[in-house]
């Protein structure tokens, strides 16, 4: 009985058991049904906010297998990445950051870099995800500060927020997130001082902060970071002591350029053994360097020193450290001869711009490229640098033997005198004046002297005839005679009117926001110096945010006696163009009696100057430049922009100021041309111009009478060529230099570009630049129509929209010019811009090869008919007239009246 008892009882606990686990079992399936349900119905909401397109999250299919981006973990949303989606055109309509994360309490990651996501970040936006891990919201747009709630996210250990417009203060508040690795706040607006609660970062290894507006000093506090790797604090207004981060000993990428930093490079950073890149580039540090900073177990990699005030002569341990990639301490005052000895291979080495002397030493052999420029070494070149095998090699500006482009015999002595050191007076006996170079500017001074004579006494003769001939024709013209109304300011020769007067023509309505003196006070916080981006030799101009948050640019203009309203032609301008490519003007204020302002509006990626280098978002902490297809794509936009300043104004419109520093690139590197204090109608066929053509009198400068830019479209073509060698080069303030400073760069770049050897090319393309042979192609193209634009005749550049077409499509300036290189030699066709392209370039092929900045021969081409002028106007080509006329109609149209053919020959 008591057996068939317990056999019962078995029976009825297994009954149980089994019905037990199959409600547990249902429950939890009905829990995770739920859970599924809630998750994709937030899912589809995120969908209908954002515009996220249909291919991309289809409605009719399970979200955690079917949709792009999303990643689940147990039957849950873990992570969502909408980076680089495009919104639907409803979407498209009100973008906003705008997401509900309620249901999705599980995320761990979320990545939206490259989706704009408009406006601030909502404050329950951080609070909603407890467990989430990385949130990358890079180049997104959005405005207003970082929310303090972030310090809710405790597990948060990758944060992203650059590349956007967020403003106001760091928040204390970001030091609460102890689990925090990387933290990347770079190209923002961001205001105030570091917060010194990121001392209490103990586990972040990236600290990225460039690129804003922060000031003040660096906590102590940073010094006790255990983990750091990755540092930059570059491009603020930082100032005081760096001495506290050599207590970071994890260091291996340390950037504090283009700030106020002070003092001496502190001996301790010795202690940074793991340090392969140091950047404190355009500070005000000063001093000698100490040999300690580079012990014989040091890492670095790369050195970049310029633009300081570093004094002394640079220790001899620098030279031992293997592993030196790049070196760059230019512009500063450092001094001593050259180092003797050398056991590491460097790709780049910039000495220049410092007080270098003595003999070249053979530890230059190491390098694959050298700027001693504008330094006082003496004595012979060494064969290997005279040779070119060394790569780019620049020497200008130096007291050397035979080499063209030195400084003078005074010079040279004065410096060596004051050292007392013996000068070898370039290889001369003592007293003798050493005769230029042949090749050089001149031959001796007395040459100089008698044929300054002999031109003088003609060209009075000349001058005299001139001056007669205006007298009669002036009589024969009406003196009141205007040319007829255009959309550009008067020239620059013109007396500009009186303020009132100009501003009463003005159609100011047209022209933006009116503001009160007050309220660029308050935008620019009182027009402070931490306020001042630059001095510019227009204006002086200063970063702002005004009362509703909106980033801008304030432009000022100093008035008074003898200063020219240049605010009135920047507003004329503005009056009467509007095109994509400009600066968008936001307003201005004319009611202050001592300075006028002009409101422009906040460009995200400045400069191409300053844009050119970036840090890398990879692991590998090094510089990354911009690639070559966003390089093509700025000069194509620059070249748009000219090209309608040149051509669809009537009369054309003169820029004056092209250069890297004038090109403007907002958050998509899109190109926005700006200073324009400059701008100016063409000049018109005055009697001078016309005498000067007849006469062909040689043009030696760009400049006019007046040492100012001359009016005319050829200039900005030539200052176009120099921003287009340095995309190509990476050697950026080509197109900022002056007369003299400009032909020594070109001497050394221009003659590794040749139509018919591309491989020359290789020698001077920016090593950071990662091309293939497609690829090479177009840098080849792009720097063949750098050297037509860069002609020293005017008349025979290429007009602007002949460029704008060649930059359309690089490769068929090349491949059709290369591949018929037995037409082309001779150019046939006077109305083919083709024609004229290649002619122009080789014209140039005269030009002596720097020493040591080209190969010992070059290819030279065309020699038979481009000698004989313009090509192809002694009309005795034959059959390749016509087949060279229609072979180049496809890349470059021929002008279609003869109007085109009268400005290219008067220098337009």
């Amino acid at each position: 009985m008591s057996h068939n008892n317990n056999n019962i009882l078995v029976a009825i606990s297994l009954i149980f058991f089994f019905f037990n686990s199959t409600f547990q079992q249902s429950f939890n399936n009905n829990n995770n049904t739920a859970r599924f349900r809630a998750e994709r119905a937030a899912l589809l909401q995120i969908r209908s906010t954002l515009g996220i397109r249909s291919k991309q999250w289809p409605i009719k299919s399970n979200h955690c297998t079917n949709w792009v981006g999303i990643t689940c973990q147990n039957g849950t949303v873990s992570g969502i990445n909408i980076s680089g989606f495009k919104r639907t055109r409803i979407g498209n309509k009100n973008p906003q950051f705008s997401i509900d994360f309620t249901n999705l309490t599980n995320l761990v990651f979320f990545n939206a870099s490259n989706f704009p996501l408009p406006g601030s970040i909502p404050v329950q936006f951080a609070t909603q995800l407890p467990n989430l891990q990385i949130l990358d919201l890079r180049v997104c747009r959005i405005i207003g500060s970082v929310p303090d709630s972030f310090s809710g996210l405790t597990n948060l250990g990758v944060l992203y927020l650059s590349g956007n417009s967020l403003s106001g203060s760091v928040p204390d508040s970001l030091g609460l997130l102890t689990r925090l690795s990387v933290l990347d706040l770079s190209n923002n607006t961001l205001t105030g001082s570091i917060p010194d609660s990121f001392g209490s970062l103990t586990s972040i290894s990236m600290l990225d902060m460039s690129l804003n507006y922060l000031s003040g000093v660096i906590p102590e506090s940073l010094g006790n970071l255990p983990n750091l790797r990755v540092l930059n604090f570059s491009g603020n207004s930082l100032s005081g002591s760096v001495a506290m981060l050599s207590n970071v000993t994890t260091l291996v990428f340390l950037d504090l350029g283009s700030n106020a930093f002070s003092g001496e490079l502190p001996k301790e950073f010795k202690r940074l053994t793991s340090l392969q890149r140091l950047v404190v580039r355009k500070n005000v540090l000063t001093g000698n360097l100490s040999g300690e900073l580079f012990s014989d177990g040091s890492k670095l990699e790369s050195l970049v020193l310029d633009h300081n005030n570093f004094t002394g002569e640079i220790p001899s341990a620098l030279w031992g450290v293997s592993g030196l990639r790049f070196v760059d301490i230019s512009v500063n005052n450092f001094t001593g001869e050259l180092p003797k000895v050398g056991n590491f291979t460097s790709r780049v080495l910039n000495l220049s711009h410092n007080m270098f002397y003595g003999n070249i030493m053979p530890v230059l052999r190491s390098f694959d490229s050298v700027d001693l420029s504008y330094n006082y070494l003496q004595g012979k070149v060494p064969d290997y640098l005279r040779n070119g095998s060394r790569g780019v090699v620049s020497l200008n500006r130096n007291c050397l033997r035979n080499t063209t482009g030195q400084k003078t015999v005074r010079e040279c002595a004065t410096f060596y005198s004051l050292k007392g050191l013996q000068f070898d007076n370039f290889g001369l006996p003592n007293g003798t004046v050493p005769s230029p170079p042949r090749g050089g500017d001149g031959d001796s001074n007395r040459k100089w002297i008698i044929l300054a004579a002999v031109l003088g006494g003609v060209g009075l003769v000349i001058l005299l005839a001139i001056v007669v001939l205006i007298v009669v024709c002036c009589r024969k013209r009406p003196a009141a005679s205007q040319r007829g109304t255009g959309v550009g300011p008067a020239p620059a020769a013109a007396e500009p009117p009186p303020p009132e007067v100009a501003a009463a023509v003005l159609n100011l309505a047209r022209l933006g926001d009116s503001f009160t003196y007050k309220q660029i006070l308050a935008a620019t916080n009182d027009l402070s110096p931490e306020n001042l981006i630059k001095k510019g030799h227009a204006a002086d101009i200063f970063k702002g945010v005004l009362e509703g948050g909106t980033f801008v640019v304030v432009k000022r203009f100093e008035m008074g006696p003898g200063k020219e309203d240049k605010c009135m032609v920047e507003l004329d301008f503005f009056s009467k163009v509007a095109h994509a490519r400009l600066v968008p003007l936001l307003g201005y204020c004319l009611e202050n009696e001592n300075a006028k302002f002009l409101v422009y509006g906040h460009m995200p990626n400045g400069d191409l100057a300053g844009s050119m280098y970036r840090i890398s978002d990879e692991d590998d902490d090094s510089l990354q430049s911009l690639d070559w297809i966003t390089r093509l794509k700025i000069a194509l936009d620059a070249a748009e922009a000219l090209t309608f300043l040149h051509h669809d104004c009537v009369p054309p419109i003169v820029h004056r100021d092209v250069q890297a520093s004038s090109i403007l690139l907002d958050d998509k590197y899109e190109v926005r041309f700006g200073s324009l204090s400059e701008v100016c109608v063409q000049e018109g066929d005055s009697h001078s111009s016309r005498f000067t053509r007849l006469l062909r009198l040689p043009q030696t400068s760009e400049q006019g009478a007046s040492g100012q830019a001359t009016a005319t479209c050829a200039y900005d073509v030539y200052c176009f060529g120099k921003v287009l060698l340095e995309l190509v080069t990476g050697k950026m303030g080509i197109s900022a230099s002056n007369d003299s400073s400009t032909k020594e760069l070109l001497d050394s770049i221009l003659p590794y570009i040749n139509i018919y050897d591309k491989e020359l090319v290789t020698n001077i393309v920016d090593p950071s630049l990662i091309i293939d042979e497609d690829l090479l192609e177009e840098v080849w193209a792009m720097a063949v129509v750098a050297r037509s634009c860069l002609n020293p005749k005017p008349a025979r550049r290429p007009l602007m929209r002949y460029v704008f077409k060649a930059l359309e499509n690089p490769l068929k300036v090349v491949r059709e010019e290369s591949g018929s290189s037995a037409r082309m030699r001779t150019p046939s066709s006077r109305g083919s811009w083709n024609a004229a392209l290649f002619s122009s370039w080789r014209q140039q092929s005269s030009v002596d090869v720097a020493v040591g900045a080209g190969p010992s021969s070059l290819k030279r081409s065309g020699t038979s008919g481009s000698q004989s002028g313009s090509g192809g106007q002694n009309g005795n080509n034959g059959d390749h007239s016509s087949s060279n006329r229609k072979h180049s109609k496809d890349v470059f149209p021929e002008p279609l009246d003869a109007q085109d053919e009268a400005r290219s020959d008067s220098g337009h």
